[in-house]
């Protein structure tokens, strides 16, 4: 098992052979070989690896980079073939020739994940509730499994959310703290800071393409 770490570079792990399950900041995800997972900058994952491990490539992407956590390719040697000579060519094949992934994880704890990431004002009592859970049992089986408890793990979703709109738009800070569910832009600021070591102002300096850029739907 490969504990929680952060990844300060937005990256995509094109899986080639092995298994593994993947909990971090997008979720849960198991994957096989085909799936690629995409990873935006400052996010946080742990992986655990069966015994055989895992075989991945790695892809970076834009620091600015939008789009889908978890999606397929039907030919990942060919991504393999292409990043040999050109990474640039392989990232836009990869980025080509994806298709959906239909998320195969349906045990509460990612149920709940993606209900926050829908959701971050969701309320955790009345989750637990209707899923028949005790709010104690709840946060410590989804620590088990995240390493982290629902209600931090409702602030990293605020949070990159923020980080999206800074360095996505221009909207001030106050209306990006309103939008993203912060209770004012001091306590926005706080969770960039403490997420990506940087406060706002240098985030939104960061804007402008890097040169690797492939233009990407908000997901």
């Amino acid at each position: 098992m490969l504990g929680r770490h952060l990844h300060r570079h937005a990256f995509a792990a094109v899986v080639l052979s092995g298994a593994y399950v993947e909990a971090g900041d997008s979720g849960l995800h198991r994957v096989v070989p085909g799936d690629v997972l995409f990873h935006g900058a400052h996010e946080r994952h742990l992986d655990r690896f069966g015994h055989r491990g895992s075989d991945v490539l790695v892809l970076p992407l834009s620091e600015t980079w939008q789009g889908v956590a978890h999606a397929r390719v039907a030919d990942p040697d060919r991504i393999v073939r292409l990043a040999e000579h050109h990474v640039g060519r392989a990232v836009a094949e990869l980025l080509h020739a994806l298709v959906p992934a239909t998320p195969t994880n349906n045990d509460w704890p990612a149920l709940l994940a993606r209900a926050l990431l829908d959701d971050p004002d969701l309320s955790l009592q009345r989750w637990s509730e209707a899923y028949g859970l005790h709010r104690g049992s709840m946060s410590r089986g989804f620590r088990r499994v995240f390493e982290l408890s629902p209600r931090s793990f409702r602030v990293h979703a605020r949070a990159h959310a923020a980080l999206r709109l800074v360095r996505g738009t221009a909207m001030s800070g106050a209306s990006i703290a309103h939008a993203c569910g912060f209770a004012d832009q001091a306590h926005m600021s706080r969770a960039l800071r403490a997420m990506t070591g940087l406060p706002p102002s240098q985030l939104r300096s960061t804007r402008a393409s890097h040169p690797r850029d492939r233009p990407q739907s908000c997901a």
